[in-house]
C-alpha cells in the first residue's frame, strides 16, 4: 500500500485524486504555482509545495521541480491527472529511475502510442480499421496536395501531438489545404512543441465514441463501455453521456464490436492502467480508430455512474500491483450519466475565456447529481491555465431522466462574478435534436448557425 502520493496537477483532477486517496488513506502531497496558492487543492491536501511562477512552463511542466518535492515529501508515487506531463513518456521513466512509482501507463506503453501517427500504424497492425490517410508524416505542401488527391476530398491535417482540438484543421480543396497545413503546423508547435502533423480522411458527419479501458500488470484487460463525446466545439468536448443514444438506438451491436477492437490495441500496446480509446464512427455503423488517451480522461466520472467503478481508485491500485478484481463479465451497465463541462467562458462572447474572481457559488445537489469542481465563493480564477472550473454529472434510471436532471441542475447552478457556460449547456439541454438524441460533431456548430441562435443569445 502507498503511504503517500503526490498529485502532479491542479483544478478539479487534482481535488478528484485526492479524494480517491483520502478514501484509501493515503496521504497526499500538493504542488501548486504561485497563482494557486489558493486553490482548493492545496487546501485538501495533507502537505503543498510550491513550485514555481504561475506559467504552466515554469511549474506544471517542471519535471525537475517535481521530481523536487516529490524526494522532499519522500511519496511512494507520482499521479498526474490529465493534460500536463500525464502523457510524458520521459516523465514515467524519470519517476522510476527516482524509486517512484508514476501512476500511468509504463513508458512502454506510451512510447507504442507516442502519438496519433504511431498510434495509426498499432491499430492496423492490431486489425483495427483507421481512416485512410499518410502513411507518415506530411513535411511539405506538395506531399500534402499528394495524399489529398490520392485520398479525395475533404481531409484532415492533424498535429501527431497533443490534444483538445489544437493543431487540426479541414480542407476541402487545395487552397483551405495549403493554409490549413501552416496554420496546423504553427498552432501545434506553440501548443506542444513540436509542429509535426499527418492528414487522414474527414468524415462527415461523424460521431465521436471512446471506450473506457483498464489493464494491471498481470496481463488483464477490460473496457467498461462507451462514451458519447460528440457534443464539441472546435473539437474540444463540452458535454458527454453514457451510454451513446447512437449505439442504443441503430447500431447495438456496435458496443461489442468496438469494445473488443479497444482491447486489441490495449493488448497490442502492453496497456496497463486506465485509458481511452477513441474512435469515429460514420452515419452507416462504420467506425474507424482515432487515438489513445493515455490517461484518466475528464469525462471519467459518467463511466463511474453507470458502472460503480472508481476509475482513479483503480489506477492507483494498479500501480501498487494489485490485480484486477474486475473481470468484463463483472462490468454490468446501469442507467444513463451526461456530464456537462462548466468552463469559465463567455458562450455568447465567441467562448471568450472569463478569469476572476468569484463573487457567489453554489453548486446544485439532489439525487443524481455529482459535482466535481475546485471552485468556491471569493476564488480567484487565474487567466493562465486551462478554463475548466468543473464538471456537473447527472444520473438516471434512463436517458430522459438523466436529461430532465440535468436541466434542473444546470438552472440551480450559480456562479456570479464570472462568466460560465452554463446557460449555453442549458440551450443544448432543451434542443430537440439532442433530446431525440440525434447529433453529430457538427451539432453544435449547426445550433450557433441555425434558427435557435437568436433564442440562445437571448438567454444570454
Amino acid at each position: 500500500m502507498f503511504e503517500k502520493i503526490l498529485v502532479a496537477n491542479r483544478g478539479e483532477i487534482a481535488v478528484r485524486i485526492i479524494r480517491a486517496c483520502k478514501e484509501l488513506n493515503i496521504r497526499t502531497v500538493a504542488i501548486y504555482s504561485e497563482a494557486d496558492v489558493n486553490s482548493m487543492h492545496v487546501q485538501m491536501a495533507d502537505e503543498a509545495i510550491c513550485i514555481g511562477k504561475p506559467a504552466s512552463a515554469d511549474s506544471y511542466l517542471r519535471i525537475d521541480r517535481i521530481i523536487s518535492a516529490a524526494e522532499i515529501a519522500d511519496v511512494d508515487a507520482i499521479h498526474p491527472g490529465y493534460g500536463f506531463l500525464s502523457e510524458n513518456a520521459h516523465f514515467a521513466d524519470v519517476c522510476e529511475n527516482c524509486n517512484i512509482r508514476f501512476i500511468g501507463p509504463s513508458s512502454r506503453a506510451m512510447n507504442a502510442l507516442d502519438n496519433k501517427s504511431t498510434s495509426r500504424i498499432l491499430a492496423k497492425k492490431a486489425g483495427v480499421p483507421i481512416p485512410p490517410g499518410s502513411e507518415g508524416l506530411i513535411e511539405n505542401e506538395q506531399a500534402a496536395l499528394k495524399i489529398a488527391k490520392q485520398i479525395g476530398y475533404p481531409v484532415i491535417i492533424k498535429a501527431i501531438a497533443g490534444g483538445g482540438g489544437r493543431g487540426m484543421r479541414v480542407a476541402h480543396n487545395d487552397v483551405s489545404l495549403i493554409k490549413g497545413y501552416h496554420t496546423a503546423r504553427s498552432e501545434a508547435e506553440k501548443s506542444f512543441g513540436n509542429s509535426a502533423v499527418y492528414i487522414e480522411k474527414f468524415i462527415e458527419n461523424p460521431h465521436h465514441i471512446e471506450f473506457q479501458i483498464l489493464g494491471d500488470n498481470k496481463g488483464h484487460l477490460i473496457h467498461l463501455g462507451e462514451r458519447d463525446c460528440s457534443i464539441q466545439r472546435r473539437n474540444q468536448k463540452i458535454l458527454e453521456e453514457t451510454p451513446s443514444p447512437l449505439i442504443e438506438g441503430k447500431f447495438k451491436d456496435l458496443r461489442k464490436k468496438m469494445g473488443k477492437a479497444a482491447l486489441r490495441i490495449a493488448e497490442t500496446a502492453h496497456y496497463t492502467s486506465a485509458g481511452t480509446v477513441e474512435f469515429i464512427v460514420d452515419d452507416h455503423g462504420e467506425f474507424y480508430f482515432l487515438e489513445v488517451n493515455k490517461r484518466v480522461q475528464v469525462e471519467h466520472p459518467i463511466t463511474e455512474e453507470v458502472t460503480g467503478i472508481d476509475i482513479v481508485k483503480q489506477q492507483i491500485l494498479i500501480a501498487m500491483g494489485e490485480p484486477l478484481r474486475i473481470s468484463q463479465s463483472d462490468v454490468v451497465f446501469k442507467g444513463h450519466s451526461i456530464e456537462c463541462r462548466i468552463n469559465a467562458e463567455d458562450p455568447f462572447d465567441d467562448f471568450r475565456p472569463s478569469p476572476g474572481r468569484i463573487e457567489m457559488y453554489y453548486a446544485p445537489g439532489g439525487r443524481g447529481v455529482r459535482v466535481d469542481s475546485h471552485a468556491y465563493a471569493g476564488y480567484t480564477i487565474p487567466p493562465y491555465y486551462d478554463s475548466l472550473l468543473g464538471k456537473l454529472i447527472t444520473y438516471g434510471k434512463d436517458r430522459r431522466d438523466a436529461m430532465d436532471k440535468m436541466a434542473r441542475a444546470l438552472s440551480e447552478y450559480m456562479v456570479t462574478g464570472i462568466k460560465t457556460t452554463i446557460p449555453f449547456e442549458l440551450a443544448i439541454l432543451q434542443d430537440p435534436n439532442f433530446r431525440r438524441g440525434v447529433y453529430s460533431t457538427n451539432f453544435i456548430e449547426e445550433l450557433l448557425s441555425g434558427p435557435r441562435r437568436e433564442l440562445i443569445s437571448e438567454k444570454g
